[in-house]
């Protein structure tokens, strides 16, 4: 399966680890285009100095793990399409380009199911996702999910226990599942 990353996924950094952890298992294959990391890099900004910087970096060893997820634009392909807000035009048309089977978003509003049904695709929130594909394949998304939990214990110097950090990173129905 082929699933496009948005932004809103990719930035805050416990919920994109764990998405590309689980990709790294092989249990799908990640996409995205270079506006989408170039969203990433602009949102962060409002961090504070140094930042970006940070997120480009990030961004940079994004490219170098998964060097074939990168989609290129293709020509005309967004003037044909049609989202509530245009300025998300571009990632229905990337998952398009790409041959994406889903959009991993939180933006659901932006993203009617009617209209991605109509190219072949669907809407799933990182939560929903995750949970679909613990439930075909448990043990690597377990795995994932306890040590991007260990690493930040670790750099956090803190306990993380397992449901209010999944409930933190936005993934509240995946931490109930696997607290139980």
């Amino acid at each position: 399966m082929k699933a496009l990353l948005d932004a809103c996924v990719l930035y805050p950094t416990v919920l994109r680890e764990i998405l590309t952890g689980v990709a790294r298992a092989g249990l799908y294959t990640p996409l995205w285009s270079d506006r989408i990391l170039e969203e990433w890099a602009r949102a962060v900004v409002k961090l504070g100095p140094g930042a970006e910087i940070v997120a480009r970096g990030e961004i940079a060893a994004l490219r170098a793990a998964f060097p074939a997820a990168a989609v290129p634009q293709r020509e005309g392909l967004a003037a044909r399409l049609w989202l509530p807000d245009p300025a998300d035009v571009h990632v229905l048309a990337a998952a398009i380009a790409g041959g994406a089977d889903v959009i991993v978003t939180f933006n659901a509003q932006d993203f009617p199911r009617h209209n991605l049904a109509e190219e072949g695709l669907r809407r799933m929130d990182p939560d929903e996702f995750l949970r679909a594909l613990q439930a075909k394949d448990p043990d690597p998304v377990e795995r994932v999910v306890e040590e991007v939990r260990a690493r930040a214990e670790l750099l956090s110097g803190e306990a993380q226990p397992l449901r209010p950090f999944l409930k933190r990173a936005r993934l509240p129905r995946l931490g109930k599942l696997l607290s139980t």
